[in-house]
């Protein structure tokens, strides 16, 4: 079965190693919770905020062993007035066997506020 999990994570800085290692934490948290490994990962499509701009998060996902040959994009979040900044958000699509119940969300650092109802 196919599901997409869902994740975001915010940075202080539009800094390059900022956004690569809140990127590479918060993909590691989405795999580990929902015991994903990337043969299983259909691809990820990750979008950042209009503030950052220092790299390609995408980059983050090939310092991670496995994820070679996973499909990854990056994308722009539409700008809406008094949003989250900062934010750098993530969704992988995979293959399991987890009732839509079962998977687990994750959002860490400011962006919890993005979806109180799913965070632990």
């Amino acid at each position: 079965m196919i599901r997409a999990i869902r994740g975001a994570i915010t940075v202080k800085h539009n800094k390059s190693e900022a956004i690569l290692i809140a990127t590479e934490h918060l993909v590691n948290e989405i795999v580990n919770e929902n015991e994903v490994c990337p043969t299983d990962i259909v691809s990820v499509l990750i979008s950042t905020t209009v503030d950052l701009n220092a790299c390609f998060p995408a980059a983050a996902l090939r310092r991670l062993e496995g994820f070679t040959y996973v499909p990854v994009m990056c994308v722009k979040e539409i700008e809406v007035s008094n949003a989250l900044q900062k934010c750098i958000r993530v969704m992988i699509t995979v293959m399991t066997k987890k009732l839509q119940h079962e998977v687990k969300h994750v959002y860490l650092e400011k962006a919890t506020i993005l979806r109180p109802d799913l965070v632990k």
